[in-house]
């Protein structure tokens, strides 16, 4: 059976995440090294972009986005619809750890907190974590939300999907 995969129910990201801020020391990431912070600490630096869910591809040493997303990212929420079997059911997913934070050529987006943060930059105002909201990435614009994206299933042809959006 071709794609017969569990998908998790639907949760509310702005509860996910305002339970999570409650477990972590107000400005934990002004404070703390990546590497020294917790699984907690960790999640809540993803901004819930989705731009990691994108396919990519390596043309001469540099990496081009694609509009091909994962069969997987709820587009509306811009979150993995499996996220904790994220790793059982996609071989190519791949784990953000400080190896794929400094990895060159860089395929995290320049938005990215994590990245960000290991290169001595801020958070963005839009980040959930300044804001105080997990729908301001959305507001924003800085999120796959109302971007045209189409699934990978069925795509051979990457090369004619390449995007070039500014925050990329």
């Amino acid at each position: 059976m071709a794609d017969s995969y569990f998908i998790e129910d639907k949760f509310n990201p702005e509860d996910r995440f305002r339970e999570a801020l409650q477990q972590v020391e107000p400005g934990f990431w002004k404070k703390k090294p990546l590497a020294e912070m917790n699984k907690t600490e960790w999640e809540l630096l993803c901004d819930g972009c989705g731009k990691c869910c994108l396919n990519k591809l390596e043309i001469k040493g540099k990496i081009r986005f694609t509009n091909v997303r994962c069969r997987f990212l709820d587009c509306q929420t811009c979150l993995c619809r499996i996220y904790p079997r994220r790793f059982e059911k996609m071989d190519d997913c791949r784990d953000i750890d400080l190896a794929a934070i400094r990895e060159k050529p860089r395929w995290l987006p320049k938005t990215c907190a994590y990245w960000l943060l290991d290169n001595g930059y801020d958070l963005p105002a839009w980040h959930p974590l300044v804001s105080g909201s997990a729908n301001s990435v959305h507001r924003a614009g800085m999120s796959l939300q109302n971007r045209r994206l189409i699934s990978e299933t069925g795509i051979t042809d990457y090369e004619n999907h390449i995007v070039d959006w500014p925050d990329l």
